[in-house]
């Protein structure tokens, strides 16, 4: 990656910094998520156990707003793993806002008895365990559930994605038009999750569905790293 585009590599030892971590934290679950391992930095793509997650929430601030459904979808790059994807509703500490229902259709009676995120947490980091995150914009999913933790357990979380959306900003670094394009009519390049599978031919799922999403993300990453990358790249190469 030295043509001049921006860097992916993130800088952290990630198998030491989970090592750390189990000696640090207190609650059993989130002990267990770390002593569970990080595949070592020089790991190819192709032997990586991945977990695509998605998460839909009351709104974009983790501040401000809570996670209502949680998908995880379990894959390497040879294979989805269908049968071991999960999803949750979850009842978020706030309420719901009108304006997150129109986008992902999650009701005050789909939540009204459905459990708090604490507890089905330990299904959640168990699914999550040992495998490397797959997001698209990892903004989302880190920061709610890092949020979502400490205020429940009073302990964050900590732990690399691989981030379909960096990606394709990595591929497409100049995809804000010019003047002499916006002259021409010419659309930018997005890089949301939709359009970003349609480059691929990748087929059209309905949106803002965790586990419908998740899945997208997993299939959007094995044909991104089957067009620009190898398996054989290590995974410090692109994970974040």
């Amino acid at each position: 990656m030295s043509d001049g585009k921006a860097k992916l590599i993130d800088t952290v030892s990630w198998p030491e910094h989970y090592r750390e971590l189990a000696t640090q934290t207190k609650d059993p679950r989130l002990k267990a998520f770390y002593e569970a391992g990080c595949v070592a930095p020089e790991t190819a793509l192709n032997d990586v156990p991945f977990v695509a997650v998605d998460f839909e929430t009351t709104g974009l601030d983790p501040d401000k707003h809570s996670i209502v459904s949680i998908g995880v979808v379990p894959f390497t790059l040879g294979r989805v793993q269908l049968g071991g994807s999960r999803h949750w509703l979850v009842k978020p500490q706030l309420p719901l806002h009108q304006s997150s229902v129109t986008i992902h259709g999650i009701t005050h009676t789909d939540i009204d008895k459905a459990p708090d995120l604490d507890d089905v947490l330990d299904e959640i980091l168990k699914s999550l365990a040992g495998r490397i995150p797959v997001v698209h914009y990892r903004n989302i999913e880190r920061p709610f559930l890092n949020m979502a933790l400490k205020w429940r357990i009073g302990e964050e979380i900590r732990f690399p994605v691989m981030d379909t959306m960096a990606i394709e900003a990595y591929l497409h670094p100049n995809r804000k038009r010019s003047w002499w394009q916006k002259l021409k009519g010419q659309q930018p390049i997005s890089i949301r999750l939709a359009d970003s599978r349609l480059r691929y031919g990748l087929p059209h799922y309905p949106p803002h569905n965790a586990l419908v999403d998740a899945l997208a993300s997993a299939e959007l990453l094995m044909a991104q790293v089957q067009h620009h990358f190898s398996p054989e790249t290590p995974i410090r190469d692109l994970w974040l």
